[in-house]
């Protein structure tokens, strides 16, 4: 089918992204919340649904979830109340899951964000406080439980329909869970599954307003996957609809094969009749007072699109290097520390988004767990800047730093003769008459009004230097000579 006949369609897209909250407890049990712990470990009767223990509601779950509400502003309930929702599985060991269904903690809000360099708000449709499972684990002949993980605080924040691209989709998701880490709600590491995204997907004809019946792909931790699936799952859609015009899609769930790049069927959709909903009888309603919840408000940080927009119109940080840099709150923070030694945030940006990054990639680290302090960094961009090193070299610089975590670039320079610049104007100038002896014709082209002339003499005395001449220097001194 060809790309024309996709572009007819339009994909009506919301997600639910399931967070865990970063507590030292879990949301009903003093038990520890704590990833990567032996098997067992962190766990209580009340987590493993012993008969007759009673839950207790984690104060501090709650308010990581109040500040989430107020950060997108959305409408933060004074009376809520937990739910049970009924579902036989071996990871559920009480056999249900407490959950807020009828009257959750938040309702509405919404999320502000550059899609592909377009500005966009996404609305939420409600934000919830839900425990989560345990884990089954498959060896090759029997499988076992971990409920390590049975009980640990989750925020579950449901979009309405409201996205309708694949980008869309990432760009919000991202959003969110950079909002996250800026109020430290979580860690949202999508490897250890704090933050796990499920994508409800309908398919209609483009300029029509009808819902129609969705699909959903369940529990995908890469965003890069999220996009994926979502545009595999709508060009099903509208290959189904083509050939069959009549009919409705089926209600189902999928999962993503990430290794296939294709849906797997999981089971038929289920509805809410299906988990039999009724109010959990052992914990009270959750009154919250107004006072509270504005004293959390007032302790919110700069959020993330704020500090965008700040870059941008303060700085003059590049809009795309701006966006990778705030949806990574550690990130944020290492380059705010770098630009007190450097205050060139332009640079900075770029060094911290392309060249260390490309450096880093093929290990598999990042930036500010590799050991290089943000402060060297930041030194390495001043020493550009005030003509120390040059380019260039700064390159080879950045290639020592990544070699040796925790060296400083000044160290670095003074340990190498060859990262010595070529200050002395004497000896450029005999440089560069040997260049303009050695390239009459690009003399000549100057003189005649090409500039590329002129780009290219510097380049050849740069390539004379092993670039380690300054090329404003160079630049001054071939302009002298040649008018």
């Amino acid at each position: 089918m060809d790309d024309a006949t996709y572009q007819m369609w339009e994909p009506v897209i919301g997600l639910e992204i399931h967070v865990e909250l970063n507590t030292k407890s879990k949301l009903f049990s003093p038990a520890a919340n704590h990833f990567g712990d032996e098997p067992n470990t962190n766990i209580s009767d009340v987590c493993t649904g012993q008969p007759g223990t009673l839950p207790v509601l984690n104060r501090e779950a709650v308010r990581k979830a109040i500040l989430f509400g107020c950060a997108v502003n959305g409408d933060v309930a004074r009376y809520s109340r937990f739910d049970r929702k009924s579902y036989f599985y071996p990871d559920s060991p009480r056999n249900f899951q407490i959950t807020q269904f009828e009257q959750p903690i938040i309702r509405g809000g919404e999320v502000i964000t550059d899609v592909e360099g377009v500005t966009k708000k996404f609305q939420i449709h409600q934000a919830h406080l839900e425990d989560d499972a345990g884990m089954l684990k498959h060896f090759s002949k029997f499988a076992g439980v971990d409920y390590n993980r049975a009980g640990v605080p989750l925020v579950e924040i449901v979009s309405e329909p409201c996205l309708h691209s694949p980008a869309d989709a990432v760009a919000y998701a991202m959003a969110v869970k950079a909002i996250l880490q800026y109020i430290n709600a979580s860690d949202c590491n999508m490897e250890e599954g704090s933050l796990r995204i499920d994508a409800n997907i309908s398919a209609r004809p483009r300029g029509s307003k009808e819902l129609r019946n969705k699909t959903e792909i369940k529990n995908m931790n890469s965003f890069n996957f999220l996009g994926m699936a979502i545009d595999a799952e709508f060009r099903r859609q509208v290959r189904f609809y083509v050939q069959h015009p009549e009919k409705k899609i089926e209600m189902v769930t999928f999962r993503w094969d990430s290794e296939r790049k294709d849906t797997v069927l999981m089971r038929r959709k289920e509805s809410a009749d299906d988990y039999r909903y009724f109010l959990e009888p052992d914990l009270p309603p959750l009154i919250l007072e107004e006072e509270y919840i504005d004293s959390l408000r007032k302790t919110l940080p700069e959020l993330p699109y704020e500090r965008e927009k700040r870059y941008i119109d303060s700085l003059g940080v590049a809009r795309d290097a701006a966006a990778i840099i705030v949806n990574e709150k550690a990130l944020a923070d290492y380059f705010e520390e770098a630009l007190v030694q450097s205050g060139n945030a332009k640079a900075l940006a770029n060094w911290l988004t392309s060249e260390f990054t490309g450096r880093l990639k093929e290990s598999g680290r990042n930036i500010w767990t590799s050991g290089i302090l943000a402060r060297h960094v930041g030194l390495l961009v001043k020493m550009i800047d005030e003509g120390t090193i040059t380019g260039r070299i700064a390159k080879e610089v950045a290639d020592l730093m990544v070699a040796n975590p925790g060296k400083s670039p000044d160290v670095i320079v003074q340990e190498n003769p060859d990262f010595q610049p070529v200050s002395d104007e004497g000896e450029l100038e005999g440089i560069i008459d040997q260049v303009l002896a050695e390239n009459e014709q690009s003399v000549i082209d100057f003189k005649a009004g090409k500039e590329k002339a002129l780009a290219y003499l510097i380049g050849q005395v740069m390539k004379a230097t092993r670039g380690k001449a300054s090329p404003a220097v160079v630049n001054r001194l071939l302009k002298t000579k040649l008018l």
